[in-house]
């Protein structure tokens, strides 16, 4: 009995030494927290950001809305200038009505005014006129949102009078002329008139002078208002133009003041 024993001990130090004993095992305690898993985390959806849809611009009427300004209501005629005020042009413009003793109106658009407070000065200095012509000549302005056509306007006023404090914006003109009632009753409530035009030489397509002046000579009428333009483009055309076209409109019918 005693050399079972110590057989079965040699056998238990053989295994040991053999390494077919197990391997010591720790046993967690009852209730830890189970081991942390070495997967890797599943990445969170982003959620999916939906803008807002732009409301849908509304249609142009098919004709163009009673009441705008084509006419000065007297025989002589008015001279309005859109676009500026740009640097290159509206200076040489403003020389040349200077030296012909004639006033116009000019059409100014507010980025460009911010730009060049300096001219808007000079233009009211001079004796001219000034109208609006919206911020950046959005051509689509009279379809959008009433609120965006107010602040467009209202900023451009504002830029107006911080460059020329005081300065009267009696009239507003639509860019393209194309016109909406929702744009009328907008520069209405903004204190301003809707001027439009009679007689379109078309110089923002840069014909030349020669033919500038035959268009302007051939359309005109007792109170007609004449579009050009010193601002938007190369307008050296439209400049070539000037002193033979006003001397001729001066003696045909006039040239007024807006009113």
């Amino acid at each position: 009995m005693q050399a079972r024993a110590v057989l079965a001990s040699v056998l238990a130090v053989a295994l040991v030494l053999s390494g077919c004993a197990q391997p010591h095992r720790t046993i967690a305690p009852v209730g830890a927290p189970p081991p942390e898993s070495t997967a890797p985390p599943t990445p969170k959806p982003h959620p999916s950001v939906t803008k807002p849809a732009k409301p849908p611009l509304r249609p142009l009427p098919a004709k163009l809305p009673a009441g705008l300004g084509r006419n000065t209501g007297v025989r002589p005629v008015a001279l309005t200038f859109d676009d500026g005020p740009s640097p290159a042009w509206t200076p040489k413009v403003l020389d040349q009505l200077k030296a012909a003793k004639v006033t116009a109106t000019f059409c100014v658009v507010g980025r460009e005014v911010q730009r060049h407070p300096e001219l808007v000065r000079r233009i009211v200095r001079e004796g001219h006129q000034l109208c609006n012509h919206s911020w950046r000549h959005d051509l689509d302005l009279a379809r959008r949102p009433v609120a965006e056509i107010r602040a467009d306007l209202d900023r451009t006023n504002k830029a107006i009078q911080k460059a020329s404090p005081g300065a009267k914006v009696p009239f507003y003109r639509q860019p393209g002329g194309r016109w909406t009632s929702e744009v009328l009753g907008v520069a209405k409530n903004l204190g301003m008139r809707p001027l439009h035009w009679s007689v379109d030489p078309q110089d923002w397509d840069k014909p030349t002078a020669a033919t500038i002046g035959k268009r302007v000579h051939a359309a005109t009428r007792p109170g007609a208002i004449v579009l050009l333009h010193d601002g938007g483009g190369n307008r050296a055309a439209t400049l070539a133009a000037c002193p033979k076209m006003i001397a001729d409109l001066k003696r045909r019918f006039g040239i007024t003041r807006l009113h």
